[in-house]
């Protein structure tokens, strides 16, 4: 890291322990922008991460997509370009350095705009690629970042400023080594924008049965090549895309409301509510009672330490 970037990183540290102070993920001024904050390793989570932006300040996570991991630190930066379900866990972690990471959530809209503003090539006939990846950030894309951040101490030049510094932190990383991946998702001929749109339609349906061929219509594919290039975009199936988040709400539902399994169960979809138990202890790693229970112990210990 360079002594340019290394001072950059001391003063986003600087901010993002100021407006968070507590572990968590902390919504800020600028609605598009997070801080989140862990003082230890974490177990792993489970969500879908929408269209962003992850730059790690101090600490380190990984992050998985299918089978798939993605592990990143101070120095990278990760984007997931379209909505993908996903387990992540904080590897590095301390009480006196704990885990700060900056999230910035985007647009396909935000994209087009750029690409249609710019000379930047995203040719529709390139190969699908993974809807998520790594990279090394470079000074220029920090210099906007800071400069966003920055805003929160200046609340009446957001409206105005945080536009067009998002513009820019989009800008810049579409002109680095994975620019064309990201700009896939703006360009409606393409592959990449034709999966997110059989996305957009299970996330809206997750709880109804799936219809494959209904699913290649939306994207004008045929099944065969559906499979395909959902799977590259994704590390899944359209139906393994469903079952993952049918799983997390059912586990949002049983933390956030007093109902039991079974009706759970019915409500994100699931005919057999032994069928559900087998599958939501094969993602958690519990039985949906005793997963349950677990973390509302943990919750409660967290609460009172």
């Amino acid at each position: 890291m360079s002594k340019y970037i290394y001072k950059e990183h001391n003063e986003l540290t600087a901010i993002i322990e100021h407006y968070s102070g507590q572990d968590g993920v902390h919504s800020t001024a600028i609605p598009s922008l997070f801080f989140i904050r862990e003082s230890n390793v974490t177990e792993p989570k489970h969500g879908v991460y929408k269209p962003s932006i992850c730059i790690i300040l101090q600490g380190a996570k990984e992050v998985f997509l299918g089978q798939e991991r993605f592990t990143y630190s101070p120095g990278d930066y990760l984007v997931s370009s379209v909505d993908l379900p996903v387990t992540g866990k904080v590897i590095k972690a301390a009480s006196d350095a704990p885990y700060l990471c900056i999230k910035l959530e985007f647009t396909p809209s935000q994209i087009l705009e750029i690409i249609s503003d710019t000379e930047i090539d995203v040719s529709t006939k390139e190969k699908t690629k993974r809807g998520m990846f790594v990279s090394k950030i470079e000074s220029s894309i920090l210099d906007a970042v800071i400069r966003l951040v920055r805003l929160l101490d200046n609340p009446k030049d957001i409206t105005i400023l945080a536009p067009l510094f998002t513009k820019e932190i989009l800008y810049r990383i579409l002109q680095g080594p994975y620019g064309v991946r990201l700009g896939q998702i703006a360009i409606e001929e393409s592959y990449t924008h034709r999966i997110g749109d059989v996305i957009e339609q299970i996330k809206n349906n997750y709880d109804k049965p799936i219809r494959i061929e209904y699913l290649a219509e939306i994207a004008s594919m045929s099944v065969s090549s559906l499979h395909r290039h959902f799977k590259e975009v994704t590390a899944m199936s359209p139906l393994q895309f469903q079952k993952q988040l049918r799983l997390q709400e059912a586990r949002r539902l049983l933390l956030s409301e007093s109902t039991d399994a079974a009706d759970v169960a019915f409500r994100v979809g699931y005919e057999s509510p032994s069928q559900f138990s087998r599958e939501y202890s094969r993602m958690f790693g519990y039985p949906p009672r005793e997963d349950i229970k677990r973390l509302k112990e943990k919750f409660d210990q967290r609460l009172n330490a």
